[in-house]
């Protein structure tokens, strides 16, 4: 079961435009903080830094008041790397025609790939293991998906794609008249 703040599956039956979608996920990476708590974490810290600093200085230690701003300065850049990065997600959309992932970077550029879903293989370690990849391929094409999702969450995406393929090749074909 996916963790509540993942919002990694989201499983729908649509009809858009003249394509029937059968599976859609928004993959989205973990924020560390919210920004109400990166806010109160920076503030406790920086006050905390002060007062060291204040107590460093007053011993006679005046260069280690700086480092105690670098090490605040560190963790707020490193802190808003990790937010930049958050930004980018997937959407992966299943329909009878093509299996359509587009990747959208922190900056919104986007990259859309399309699969052919009679053929597709999802392919994952079972039990994953951290650094366990998810690839989807199909007719000589390859394509890792959801790179920053958990190993479970990783496993539980491939599960519910795997369903939903059998479930589209399974389901009669209608041709039309």
């Amino acid at each position: 079961m996916l963790p509540p703040m993942s919002e990694v599956i989201s499983v729908r039956e649509h009809a858009t435009e003249t394509k029937a979608v059968r599976f859609a996920a928004v993959l989205h990476p973990h924020a560390s903080l919210s920004p109400r708590a990166f806010a109160a974490m920076m503030v406790a810290l920086a006050t905390i830094s002060f007062v060291l600093g204040g107590i460093s200085m007053a011993m006679g230690f005046w260069p280690v008041f700086g480092f105690y701003g670098l090490d605040l300065l560190g963790l707020y850049l490193a802190f808003r790397v990790s937010y930049r990065r958050a930004r980018r997600y997937e959407t992966v959309e299943l329909t009878a025609e093509a299996l359509t992932v587009e990747r959208v970077d922190p900056r919104g550029r986007r990259e859309r790939f399309a699969l052919q879903p009679y053929w597709l293989r999802v392919e994952i370690d079972d039990p994953p293991l951290p650094g366990s990849r998810l690839v989807v391929a199909s007719h000589g094409r390859a394509l890792e998906i959801g790179a920053f999702l958990t190993p479970g969450e990783k496993l539980d995406f491939a599960r519910a794609l795997k369903r939903e393929l059998t479930k589209l090749r399974s389901a009669p074909v209608h041709s039309a008249p």
